[in-house]
């Protein structure tokens, strides 16, 4: 049996365009092109039924290396704790103040993009710090 080597990571959402670009913004991602005889993203959902138009939207890393991200519209909104989150590498092989300083430049870049600061998991004798966040629906990620 061969081992997986790739995967998408879906994310469940009311707007998945909205939340789709913001992550494009937060992780340096990328909308695909359209599907092979659209022009436009908006020439697709054009053709599709007025029930499924917007349903769903995705994200690539431009460099091939991470997973996509999907985002698919769900009648119900979220309600309780994320069981799966995404941590945003940003402070790895930092420690002390400078990877606090690298959460929080992190975190001054996200907010004016919709997202919202949760709280400090300060550093302890096992972990490093890492700032708890929320994206534009009220997902859970932490910079990390």
């Amino acid at each position: 049996m061969s081992a997986i080597k790739q995967f998408q990571v879906t994310f469940d959402c009311a707007e998945p365009e909205r939340v789709a670009r913001f992550w494009c913004e937060a992780l340096g991602y990328v909308v695909p092109p359209p599907p092979e005889g659209f022009a436009t993203w908006d020439d697709f959902n054009r053709s599709q039924a007025p029930e499924d138009q917007g349903s769903w939207f995705a994200c690539i890393d431009p460099s091939g290396v991470g997973p996509r991200l999907f985002f698919q519209r769900v009648p119900e909104g979220k309600v309780v704790k994320n069981r799966l989150h995404l941590d945003v590498r940003v402070g790895t092989g930092l420690v002390g103040e400078e990877r606090l300083a690298a959460l929080e430049a992190e975190c001054a870049r996200l907010v004016p993009l919709g997202a919202v600061r949760v709280r400090l998991l300060p550093a302890d004798e096992d972990n490093e710090s890492c700032l708890v966040m929320q994206d534009i629906e009220g997902n859970e990620f932490c910079l990390d």
